[in-house]
């Protein structure tokens, strides 16, 4: 192992501090007159003390070539003042002492503080095997060592969405620190060779790209664990932060891992971070590949829950996706109630599946004490606060996600349906719009749009939208759905009709959530159809019904007297005080359908079929169709 600092933010001598940051000598807090070489001169021979610094090197550093002056007189000029300034003497040096025909040196005491910094990114760490089929071993090491350094409360980290931005990117650091606002950069390599790995990490100052410190870790990959969190306490001591006695526990409870497990939980996360219906069900794949090699590694069970969650919220019934997410989540918590990912994992699923704010609430808030740097969790709290109608703290929170990981195009589509719901158009248009310029394929911001245009009557750009979520995710029923909402807001009536039909045929394939037809009946003017279908929906835990306290697509339900009685009525009485933070009643569920949702259209056309494909069934459906 090797440690070595190449220099340091400020530099004490006897009654001296000089401070690079500000390029300021003081004395006893007291600001010294010096002109710019005698202080660049100073500077120099404290990178290195009791080194000769040549004469040579002197001129190339502080007089470039280009420079029209006479070295000689110039740099016995400045070493005068230096000494005069610091009530040295040539004769009797204290400090800069003169090396005949050689140079010069500096023989004080030093002491070395290192700048002190609250903020630092992560960036892609290289694959130094450059075989492809390791990149998401690379990528995922970077995630692990974002992840541990962002549970230290002191330091805000950049999350990793924002980092890989930067991967293979050319550019110079002090400006990748500037777009990210961060002090500091680390940024590293690492070598895979069987099962050992070696990871060598360095960190830069980022207002001035000094580098402040490097290190090289090999462990065996059962141990990289450990290794990781080695990395993370040398850069909290290095930029001087200051761990609580939780967060040093924290790091030292590291235990050995199946390096065939961790590998697939790799690819799993690695899969996941990609969000969407061809990435997904791989994602699937992998961690309970990880769980089947370990079942009791909790960092899988709560991938796999996220995964399913994901499933579950577009492409899959609610049991099959949400429902076992949250049983995989509890799961993962009682494994290890100290991951803050696993405390995440339950929230988001409780909300999805049981419109449970105030336990999801509870959740994210103990997963944001445990890690609080943990940009998703922000963002899904925020999220989950804008559904209670709680905007105001929904914004906060998202702030803050956005703070953390800048370049997550999914926080501003979080934030986009947040200010939807808020009736903000404007603002949610504008989160939408952000969220497509980092990342254009993301069909979930389109549909946002296109439920704003509804809102702001601009129909013929909602119906746009609408068309190209579709294009960008033909297999989404939700997006058809609201092609078709947009049609029936539009007065295409016919359209919309024909778009049901569509839903009532690929409902004998996949799943369909009742809750996007209720959105079409209601834009209809159907409001018998829409409240049955919405109900129905409410029954069937349909994820995306944790909407129906603020969606604006149901005002106009709102007070319809048909609602009287109805379980959806305890959902919409919610708008009448938007800082409710009451959760929906979360009614027995009747006799299981699996596949839940499928026979839904038929059921409204008087005929029932009952499906029975299990979640792994979904997923390769998903995957193959």
């Amino acid at each position: 192992m090797e440690d070595f600092r190449l220099s340091h933010g400020t530099v004490r001598f006897a009654a001296f501090e000089l401070d690079s940051r500000t390029s300021e000598l003081r004395k006893q807090g007291t600001k010294v007159k010096l002109q710019e070489q005698p202080f660049r001169i100073l500077q120099i021979l404290l990178q290195s003390p009791g080194e000769i610094v040549s004469r040579e090197e002197l001129q190339q550093k502080i007089w470039p070539s280009d420079t029209f002056v006479d070295f000689d007189h110039g740099i016995n000029n400045a070493v005068k003042r230096l000494r005069e300034a610091l009530g040295d003497t040539a004769e009797t040096p204290r400090y800069v002492e003169t090396m005949p025909r050689r140079g010069y040196r500096f023989i004080g005491k030093i002491e070395c503080e290192a700048p002190r910094m609250r903020s630092l990114a992560v960036l892609p760490l290289e694959n130094l095997s450059h075989d492809p089929q390791q990149e998401y071993f690379a990528e995922g090491l970077t995630e692990a060592l974002i992840t541990t350094l962002a549970k230290i409360g002191e330091l805000r980290v950049i999350s990793r969405t924002s980092a890989m931005l930067y991967k293979g990117v050319r550019k110079p650091l002090r400006e990748i620190a500037r777009e990210l606002e961060v002090d500091a950069i680390v940024e590293g390599t690492v070598l895979r060779a069987g099962q050992r790995v070696r990871i060598t990490a360095q960190l830069i100052d980022a207002a001035n790209e000094t580098h402040l410190w490097a290190e090289s870790y090999e462990r065996h990959l059962r141990d990289v664990l450990h290794l990781q969190a080695e990395v993370a306490e040398a850069i909290a001591k290095q930029v001087r932060v200051k761990l609580t006695p939780q967060e040093r526990a924290h790091l030292a409870q590291t235990q050995p891992v199946n390096p065939e497990a961790y590998e697939a939980y790799l690819k799993g996360r690695y899969h996941w971070l990609r969000r969407n219906s061809e990435e997904l069900p791989k994602a699937v794949q992998y961690f309970e590949q990880a769980i089947a090699m370990d079942p009791t590694y909790a960092r899988a069970y709560a991938g796999l829950a996220d995964s399913l969650s994901g499933l579950g919220v577009y492409f899959v019934a609610p049991d099959q996706g949400c429902g076992k997410a949250k049983t995989l989540a509890l799961r993962a918590v009682g494994m290890d109630a100290g991951l803050a990912e696993a405390h995440a994992s339950l929230a988001w699923a409780t909300m999805w599946h049981d419109c449970d704010f105030l336990t999801a609430e509870r959740e994210f808030e103990r997963s944001i004490e445990l890690s609080p740097r943990y940009a998703t969790a922000h963002m899904w709290l925020g999220f989950c606060l804008g559904m209670m109608g709680r905007y105001e703290e929904s914004y906060t929170e998202f702030k803050r996600a956005i703070r953390l990981d800048p370049h997550d195009a999914y926080t501003y589509v979080a934030f986009g349906f947040a200010c939807y719901c808020a009736r903000r158009y404007d603002q949610a248009i504008e989160q939408f719009v952000k969220s497509l310029d980092l990342d254009p394929s993301i069909a979930q911001a389109h549909i946002g749009l296109g439920w704003v245009y509804i809102r702001k009557a601009m129909l013929e750009a909602a119906i746009a939208e609408a068309q190209r979520a579709v294009e960008l995710s033909p297999r989404t029923t939700l997006f058809l759905g609201s092609l078709g909402e947009a049609y029936a807001a539009a007065g295409h009536r016919d359209k919309a009709y024909e778009i049901l039909n569509q839903l009532e045929d690929l409902s004998k394939l996949r799943y369909v959530t009742p809750y996007v037809v209720g959105r079409i009946y209601t834009a209809l003017d159907e409001k018998g159809k829409a409240l049955g279908w919405l109900e129905t929906g409410h029954r069937e835990h349909a994820a995306i019904r944790v909407l129906l306290k603020t969606d604006p697509a149901f005002d106009r339900l709102h007070s319809d007297s048909a609602l009287s009685g109805s379980p959806v009525q305890h959902e919409f009485s919610a708008r009448s005080d938007l800082n409710s933070s009451a959760p929906c009643p979360d009614e027995r569920r009747g006799k299981h359908h699996a596949f839940a949702g499928n026979h839904l259209i038929m059921h409204a056309l008087g005929e029932r079929r009952n499906f029975d494909f299990g979640t792994r069934c979904d997923v390769q459906l998903l995957h193959h169709r």
